[in-house]
């Protein structure tokens, strides 16, 4: 029965898909492109999580021992202040990563729902802009330490949250590079 099911599914794609005028090229590319299953989802949602964490905790690390060096209470007031608020951005990012493997262990420690996987993406995605805000402020402060200037730290600063910002949020949503995946040929 499900054979059948998936089969007539594919049809009406393959159908719609011819309806629409797409190039045969674009129809292979289409078919590359299959859904996962609920459980592989939510496995691959943690298994993120899991691999990520590792380096926010080693930055979060390096960020608490700066303040116990010599060179960070030779820093204006204001930097020492912009540093703590990059720690509580890199802690805030740790709490939204850490979040889904949380909540799934105890709220759905049986089972797997789309509803997880929603939540899940939503604390993954919002712990990118607390954490690349995190980055860009301390690299501020570390320009500050090196050149003495605030302005070429700041354009450095601004220069890497640009960066992040086109990479994890940009990229992802750009029209173009998605139908261009989408058609890529498999080799």
């Amino acid at each position: 029965m499900a054979t059948k099911q998936g089969s007539a599914t594919h049809e009406r794609q393959v159908g719609a898909s011819r309806e629409a005028g797409h190039a045969p090229a674009e129809r292979a590319a289409d078919d590359e492109r299959q859904p996962l299953p609920l459980p592989d989802t939510v496995r691959i949602l943690l298994d993120e999580g899991r691999m990520v964490l590792p380096g926010i905790q080693a930055l979060f690390g390096f960020q608490l021992i700066a303040v116990f060096n010599q060179r960070f209470h030779e820093l204006a007031a204001l930097e020492r202040y912009v540093h703590l608020s990059a720690i509580v951005l890199v802690a805030i990012a740790v709490a939204l990563v850490m979040a889904p493997a949380a909540y799934q262990r105890q709220a759905e420690p049986d089972e797997v729902s789309r509803g997880f996987v929603v939540l899940a993406s939503r604390l993954l995605l919002s712990s990118m802009f607390p954490l690349m805000t995190g980055i860009s402020l301390d690299l501020y402060v570390i320009a500050v330490l090196i050149t003495g200037t605030r302005w070429v730290a700041a354009l450095l600063g601004g220069a890497i949250f640009g960066v992040f910002f086109v990479l994890w949020f940009a990229l992802p949503r750009t029209p173009a590079l998605q139908r261009r995946l989408r058609m890529r040929p498999s080799r």
